[in-house]
């Protein structure tokens, strides 16, 4: 079991964790969290289900199910991840099993954005850099700490370059991912403008 889901709220720029690795191009996000699980009425219980058919077939020894793996926040992945259906249900899930950043070759774009909207970056490394990482991984066990300003990401062993696009990088460091948290921190010019919006305030502006 993993501990007890916290969101992230408001400024992301240092993500440090345990990588782990998830070896294969084009993996849907039906095989992320397959479409059975869609009828839930909240994210809450979608972290267990990660995977599910996946781990099924591979009876204990999918990556998330390995001992090893146990805490990890940092997914490494191949090329195209997260294709298929727009589901938000996909980044929803790997975010409640833990998963805080994902690096890989390439992404689906709406996979992309709907991983942006709930707080989880996605990095891009060249194809080599990923299979060395990956290799890394299968021979031990590999911390990261992420500087997402400088879109840097160092462990003992390695120093990466990482690529993120220049508006989400924006995002993450002034915490306007956070939609919540920015419509709460300007609560009183979102009273204002409501207050001057006419169709709003029939009463006011024509009685």
């Amino acid at each position: 079991m993993k501990s007890e889901f916290t969101p992230p709220v408001g400024k992301i720029s240092q993500i440090h964790g345990k990588c782990i690795s998830l070896i294969g191009n084009d993996i849907d996000t039906d095989r992320i969290i397959p479409a059975r699980f869609l009828k839930c009425i909240n994210f809450d219980s979608l972290g267990e289900s990660v995977f599910e058919d996946d781990r099924k077939t591979l009876k204990g020894i999918h990556s998330f199910d390995l001992e090893e793996n146990k805490n990890a926040s940092i997914l490494i992945v191949n090329s195209n991840f997260g294709c298929g259906s727009s589901r938000e249900h996909a980044p929803q899930a790997l975010l409640r099993w833990g998963i805080k950043a994902i690096i890989g070759e390439s992404f689906a774009d709406i996979f992309y954005s709907n991983c942006i909207a709930i707080g989880i970056p996605c990095f891009t490394l060249p194809k080599n850099s990923i299979q060395n990482i990956q290799n890394y991984i299968a021979n031990g066990i590999l911390f990261l700490e992420i500087d997402l300003k400088n879109s840097l990401a160092k462990s003992k062993d390695l120093i990466l370059n990482l690529e993120i696009k220049e508006s989400s990088k924006k995002m993450f460091l002034s915490g306007e991912w956070d939609a919540t948290s920015t419509l709460l921190a300007n609560k009183i010019l979102i009273e204002k403008k409501s207050n001057d919006l006419p169709y709003l305030n029939f009463n006011k502006h024509f009685c």
